[in-house]
């Protein structure tokens, strides 16, 4: 299963956590994806338990997240909340055309690991996380992040290859 470290955007300091690894890897049109958060796990603002289903706006609080690039610069964006409810998006093209999707993804919480599992064709994807600690602070986390402020939808964002 490729792995590799999420970086946090330099202007966006986490005092909680050391580091974020994810790993993912495609099996049969079946996407699953690990991130697993180092540190001090207690000093993040982890939403609840709840029923899975569809929310707008998971990126607002703590948050994983997924980019899958396709044909044409369209792509899809994925929020999975450690609720264990989330959100799933097409564009057209850069931060163009968006519109919800119909998917619903597995989501288990196992302390500061997060898995998720989704029907997804993947080619090149983006992976982050939006944390949020106790106080309020929030902190963005990439593979690779565009220069400026944090943007998960920039194309220099998907540095993932998977087939």
């Amino acid at each position: 299963m490729p792995s590799a470290a999420l970086e946090r955007h330099p202007a966006t300091p986490c005092a909680a956590l050391r580091g974020i690894r994810v790993s993912a890897v495609l099996i049969s049109n079946k996407l699953s994806i690990v991130y697993l958060m180092e540190g001090e796990i207690a000093r993040l603002r982890i939403p609840p338990p709840r029923a899975p289903r569809f929310v707008d706006g998971l990126w607002q609080h703590t948050c994983c997240e997924l980019f899958v690039a396709q044909p044409g610069g369209s792509y899809r964006e994925f929020n999975f909340s450690p609720s264990g409810e989330w959100a799933a998006y097409q564009f057209d093209g850069y931060r163009a055309g968006r519109r919800a999707i119909e998917i619903r993804p597995e989501i288990v919480l196992r302390g500061g690991q997060l898995e998720v599992s989704l029907p997804e064709k993947a080619g090149r994807i983006g992976l982050s996380a939006v944390i949020e600690e106790e106080d309020g602070a929030i902190s963005y986390w990439a593979l690779r992040h565009a220069p400026g402020k944090p943007d998960f939808h920039h194309p220099d964002a998907f540095a993932m290859e998977l087939a």
